[in-house]
């Protein structure tokens, strides 16, 4: 194996938390993240219902971001589950509960963005269609 596919694998491979304190903080900072990132979504979603696709589409980097570190900290925590679920067992059973929630808030964001992907694709089907007669010549009819 050589020098840089050894690197690049130290870099996807999650280091484990080593204390309880260091347990305690990355919980912690995997709630602020789920926080932010819930707070991106719910903007998003009532966005996307108002018809302001423009605005929602401005959060991505933000919430690109934000899946990043929250895909970063629960690869990290599954990576010391036995270890944080001795040190931090109520922590770890609060992130559970806060997970579930965050899952159902995730899944009605989903149809909520499906429900307008599908509105706009039918629009814009319409339009071509309309455009596709309009551009056919007359016949004898």
């Amino acid at each position: 194996m050589n020098a840089a596919t050894q690197q690049t694998e130290a870099q996807h491979t999650p280091r484990a938390v080593a204390s309880a304190a260091e347990a305690e903080l990355l919980i912690k900072h995997l709630h602020d993240v789920m926080g932010a990132l819930l707070e991106t979504v719910e903007e998003e979603t009532r966005l996307v219902r108002a018809g302001k696709l423009r605005d929602a589409a401005e959060l991505e980097p933000a919430k690109a971001e934000l899946s990043r570190l929250y895909t970063v900290d629960t690869i990290r925590i599954k990576a010391s589950q036995p270890y944080v679920a001795k040190v931090a067992t109520q922590a770890l059973s609060a992130l559970r509960e806060r997970h579930n929630m965050f899952q159902a808030i995730l899944q009605m964001n989903l149809t909520v963005l499906a429900t307008a992907h599908a509105v706009s694709e039918g629009i814009m089907r319409g339009a071509a269609n309309e455009l596709a007669r309009k551009a056919q010549p007359a016949g004898y009819g």
